[in-house]
């Protein structure tokens, strides 16, 4: 039984004190597990009525919260609030350790762990444990294999969202994050962090046996054929089928297979004569994002190599020679 105190409200298996009942019994159900709100269009369950009303516009796309300075509107008015802050630059949760400030206390909370080094999630499959239930979720796809984010443009699914909002790019050539030094663009921010290394010569990642430094983390997954290393398993497999001659992605309209799904997408539109890269400059269109690269640079008057893609603004010819050993 709840204990009552001057009209407050314990939990017995907490200690937490509530100032009404009906708000102690909303609680409980975080010891119980009890969703009594069920949606009727999926599967999820909900331990509030609230909780249940908000779901449901994602299945609706009602977002009846619209931001009064920008476009964007949203499914509940706590979104709206901190998404203002945006707009206002306003980040009311300071960390009382370090000088960062937060637009979201959740955020802060997870924040502070990077002090405490609290990571109260382990996962039940390996032994690891993470500073985030979100992180958690994706790192348990690791093991079920699950991609729940599928592109609508090719073949590929992705176990993070942000992951396939990345991908994307690849299809729509769009580059947001560019560099302050150069003319460069970024599909993400961590490709923009690791090109900014080219320019400062930061390399912050130490080798613990000599006393040498890089610039980008490990590369775990060794080629066992050639030398080369990958940073992600997957990539290695892709790279491991340009020695096997392994083509799993075969065009349905002619007698050609592709190594990758990309490479395929690609190749499917020269039948298809789709060309989703159009210059904003000039009314071109091509197949490729970097066939666009290259075309804008007819406009800016940047030279590039063909060899090494390197980028020029005095004399290509000669820094040709260094590849073809050519002396002029």
């Amino acid at each position: 039984m709840e204990r009552v105190c001057n009209k407050q409200y314990w939990c017995d298996v907490c200690d937490k004190l509530f100032n009404q009942n009906s708000k102690l019994m909303i609680h409980k159900r975080t010891h119980t597990g009890e969703k009594p709100y069920p949606c009727d269009v999926c599967d999820k369950s909900f331990r509030r009525n609230t909780h249940l009303t908000v779901h449901k516009r994602t299945h609706t796309g009602e977002k009846p919260f619209p931001c009064d300075v920008c476009d964007k509107s949203f499914i509940e008015n706590s979104k709206l609030t901190t998404h203002k802050r945006t707009h206002t630059g306003e980040k009311p949760y300071p960390c009382d350790v370090c000088d960062k400030s937060f637009r979201q206390n959740g955020n802060l909370i997870v924040h502070r762990r990077t002090h405490t080094g609290e990571k109260p999630y382990p996962c039940d499959v390996c032994d690891r444990w993470f500073v985030k239930n979100s992180d958690l979720t994706v790192h348990k796809r690791s093991h079920t294999g699950d991609k729940p984010y599928p592109c609508d443009v090719c073949d590929k699914s992705f176990a993070q969202s942000s992951t396939l909002t990345v991908h994307k790019r690849t299809h729509t050539g769009e580059k947001p994050y560019p560099c302050d030094v150069c003319d460069r663009s970024f599909i993400s921010n961590s490709d923009l962090t690791c090109h900014k290394r080219t320019h400062t010569g930061e390399k912050p990642y130490p080798c613990d046996i000599c006393d040498k430094s890089f610039s980008q983390r490990e590369k775990p997954y060794p080629c066992d054929v050639c030398e080369k290393w990958f940073s992600g398993n997957d990539q290695l497999t892709k790279h491991r089928r340009t020695h096997t001659g392994e083509k799993l992605y075969p065009c349905t309209i002619c007698d050609k297979s592709f190594s990758q799904s990309a490479n395929l997408t690609v190749h499917q539109r020269t039948h298809t004569g789709e060309k989703p890269f159009s210059c904003d400059i000039c009314d071109k269109s091509f197949a490729q994002s970097s066939r666009l690269t290259r075309h804008k640079r007819t406009h800016t008057g940047e030279k590039s190599c063909d060899v090494s893609d390197k980028t020029f603004s005095q004399s290509l010819t000669v820094h040709i020679r260094m590849h073809s050993c050519e002396k002029p």
